[in-house]
């Protein structure tokens, strides 16, 4: 399976190309590898040498900043405390999640410092911008209005995610255990930015795994469940997983998941049902899928 690489240089190349170039990878394959989206090297560097200073603090710190509860989706949370494959022992990562980060709805209390939270929130600026023009090529592809997505994401579950998977000796893994377990994502769409060291995995129709190489100065996008339904089965929700670290160099990512306000209503959109056909799915609020799916990943 290759995953399509796609440069959205909005000089270089006109939007309706581009659209179609989007349209073309979240249909075949459900995952891209975009190019020149405008979020800046700088900003993108910055975070990662952030995130890498947290995980690399003491455990004492780290749990300062606790994960309190799905409902309220922010915090930290250490190795085998989140199970994206709920059937599989817990995942053999590290997580900082942080839900709607501009809207200051956790006292300060709850960060590690001042420093981190302006540098990820600088970055969640960056990142959002680039998944905004991403909706509205989605919109043009779609033949909706060119701001139907950005309108439906006003920030109430678009979630910013530091990732870093440490090496852990082969003799503690659980057979069945993974980095990120299988999982298709919940929202509308995700920007992953991975470093040098590989570990993700895509799915393709046939059951088979494929390695998805990182490669420098791309961010790696996927369609998730509400596109799926949006799009009435057009673009794929694709499942992916990431590889433990069996003792080799620990990875570090980035994702911002974009997912609609929680009262959106979700349906098959006009453009994507023939005349005469019935929608591949039911009618479901973004609220009621997200944190259904949230809930059922998070251990007790």
């Amino acid at each position: 399976m290759e995953i399509p690489i796609i440069d959205c240089d909005e000089a270089a190349r006109p939007d309706r190309e581009v659209a179609s170039d989007i349209d073309r990878a979240l249909r075949n394959v459900g995952f891209m590898a975009v190019k020149n989206l405008g979020v800046a090297p700088a900003v993108i560097a910055d975070v990662f040498s952030t995130s890498q200073t947290f995980f690399h603090s003491s455990l004492p710190a780290k749990q300062r900043c606790a994960y309190e509860a799905a409902r309220e989706n922010f915090g930290y949370q250490g190795l085998g405390q989140e199970s994206l494959d709920p059937r599989r022992p817990g995942d053999l990562k590290e997580t900082f999640t942080m839900r709607n980060l501009l809207a200051e709805r956790v006292p300060s209390t709850r960060w590690p410092n001042e420093a981190f939270r302006q540098s990820v929130s600088a970055f969640y600026k960056d990142a959002l911008a680039g998944a905004q023009r991403l909706q509205r090529l989605l919109a043009l592809a779609l033949d909706v209005p060119s701001d139907y997505f950005v309108k439906r994401h006003g920030g109430e579950n678009i979630t910013l995610r530091l990732l870093h998977y440490p090496p852990v000796p082969s003799v503690e893994i659980n057979a069945l255990q993974m980095g990120a377990g299988a999982h298709t994502d919940y929202g509308m769409l995700t920007l992953l930015f991975q470093d040098a060291v590989g570990g993700l995995q895509v799915q393709s129709e046939d059951g088979a795994w494929h390695d998805v190489a990182p490669r420098p100065d791309t961010i790696v996008i996927n369609s998730g469940d509400l596109l799926e339904r949006w799009s009435n089965g057009r673009y794929r929700s694709t499942c992916h997983r990431v590889l433990p670290r069996e003792q080799s160099a620990e990875r570090y990512s980035i994702a911002l998941f974009v997912d609609p306000d929680s009262d959106t209503l979700v349906e098959a959109l006009p453009s994507c049902l023939k005349s005469g056909a019935r929608a591949m799915y039911p009618p479901i609020t973004a609220g009621e899928h997200v944190q259904a799916k949230i809930e059922a990943t998070h251990r007790a």
